[in-house]
């Protein structure tokens, strides 16, 4: 509970600069499929921490890498 908390307050912080209706999205997204961004943080997480990657590579990577399940989750989320 307090980890996803801090988590979420984290993604906030990161999508400050975004436009209100578009962070809510994410927001949505991310507590409607914890698993799936769960997985995709570890990922960002390893290449940075482990394969000495720089995090914007890294997430880009990644998320292209999971595009289709993100756009899976983004329809259902409708």
């Amino acid at each position: 509970m307090f980890k996803e908390f801090i988590m979420k307050q984290l993604l906030k912080r990161q999508l400050k600069d975004m436009p209100p209706e578009q962070q809510a999205m994410i927001m949505k997204l991310v507590n409607e499929h914890p698993d799936l961004f769960k997985k995709i943080a570890e990922e960002i997480e390893h290449k940075v921490k482990k394969e000495g990657r720089d995090q914007t590579a890294a997430s880009f990577e990644v998320m292209r890498k999971y595009q289709s399940e993100i756009q899976k989750a983004m329809m259902i989320s409708k």
